[in-house]
């Protein structure tokens, strides 16, 4: 079963480097784009850039080079007409070879707030307009493992670009939840409707037991979708809590995804009949509602041994 993104959010699992790809509907206030990567031990630098273009010598808004040479450090600076501006420099090496890390860019109205390992970094000004800002390329020695541009901003039916079975999904509702604090609760505006995608970016903790995603009722506290990554077991539980009591479990699985320090990404979808739950782009497994008013499952809530990097609604 393949997993269709909603509009509004782009994801990559394992693409290979050089990597470009077109930013739907274009850059705006409130997205954020998500880099997972690693460096490899063999490394001399690797690129990042936001620009109005894909090919050489387009105009670029945020150029973020890592290099190392006796002098690690970061520049970031812009290109425009086919000049470099001002470089600016961070001289720390954040990038550790051999070890998995986090890029974020979240988009502002005044810069690119760029954050490591969920800590701050650095912050760049815009120097190009926002709505000249369309792609976005990844080159030099990293290996992605993902890669996602989040975030609805204004005018996104309109201004998204929609295959034609993206074009039947309700688009997510921004902007993201960034480096939320745990144990985590939010609404659901108007609840898990048929269509409806709920994604969840984090990491399991390196000594994690477990960690529990439920999708409640707000009022009853009903839990129509209970989902418990047990990592000591190596199990995935789902379950329901209706009317004061659970129900049968299912635990039945072809494999478990989630193991302590790895990285996840969870997306969850309501369909007419069951929820649909895939991991990291693959389908782990369905869950037959045992709820049938959709529209008030309007709560989610993540306790347990992980560090969420972001959610999307």
């Amino acid at each position: 079963m393949a997993f269709v993104p909603a509009p509004g959010y782009q994801p990559a699992f394992n693409p290979p480097v050089p990597y470009t790809t077109m930013i739907a509907g274009g850059l705006r206030v409130g997205m954020a784009v998500f880099i997972q990567a690693v460096v490899p031990s063999k490394h001399n630098r690797f690129t990042v850039n936001l620009s109005t273009g894909q090919y050489e010598g387009s105009d670029i808004a945020l150029h973020l080079n890592a290099r190392y040479d006796g002098r690690d450090r970061v520049v970031f600076n812009s290109l425009q007409g086919g000049a470099w501006g001002d470089e600016e420099m961070k001289r720390e090496m954040p990038f550790k070879p051999g070890k998995v890390f986090q890029l974020l860019f979240e988009v502002t109205r005044n810069n690119y707030q760029v954050s490591v390992n969920c800590a701050p970094f650095y912050e760049f000004g815009h120097r190009i307009p926002l709505e000249r800002v369309q792609w976005l390329q990844v080159s030099g020695d990293i290996t992605l493992q993902s890669l996602c541009i989040i975030g609805s901003g204004p005018a996104v039916k309109g201004g998204l670009l929609m295959s034609g079975p993206q074009g039947e999904l309700p688009p997510m509702l921004g902007p993201p939840i960034l480096n939320p604090a745990m144990p985590f609760t939010t609404n659901i505006r108007g609840g898990m409707i048929p269509k409806r995608t709920v994604v969840i970016k984090g990491v399991v903790n390196s000594n994690a037991k477990s960690f529990i995603i439920n999708f409640k009722v707000g009022f009853s506290n009903d839990i129509a979708l209970h989902i418990n990554p047990r990592i000591s077991k190596s199990t995935v539980i789902r379950n329901s809590f209706v009317n004061g009591a659970w129900g049968q479990e299912e635990n039945e699985l072809p494999l478990n995804p989630f193991k302590q320090g790895d990285f996840f990404d969870i997306s969850v979808r309501s369909g007419e009949k069951r929820f649909k739950v895939f991991v990291n782009g693959q389908h782990l497994f369905n869950y037959e509602h045992r709820m049938w008013t959709l529209q008030q499952i309007d709560t989610l809530e993540v306790e347990g041994d992980v560090k969420l990097c972001f959610v999307h609604l």
